[in-house]
């Protein structure tokens, strides 16, 4: 589907909840899916990461709206979870107070 495309989901909020349901598990599949499918260019990501979170680097998520949100989360969780020291892996938000 491109972005141009109409949505197979349009008028969702009118939909039957059990045609929701099976439209979402279906949708849920297609995960696995797509994932198999970048796995070399993730093994390449993963691996120049390492490279340099080695070479003394760090990991930045940037972002904005829920995808900021879940950077930050998701690099103040790392210190607890993963014993790396604070600041290594570090969520940036647009927007705020300045």
């Amino acid at each position: 589907m491109t972005t141009e495309a109409a949505s197979p989901y349009e008028n969702l909020e009118n939909w039957p909840t059990t045609d929701i349901l099976v439209s979402m598990n279906h949708e849920d599949r297609t995960v696995p899916v797509a994932v198999s499918n970048a796995l070399p260019q993730l093994e390449k990501l993963v691996e120049a990461t390492v490279a340099r979170l080695r070479a003394g680097g760090r990991l930045f998520y940037i972002g904005a709206g829920t995808s900021g949100r879940l950077g930050v989360v998701d690099a103040s969780e790392c210190p607890p979870t993963f014993g790396v020291p604070a600041g290594l892996v570090v969520g940036i938000m647009a927007g705020g107070d300045g």
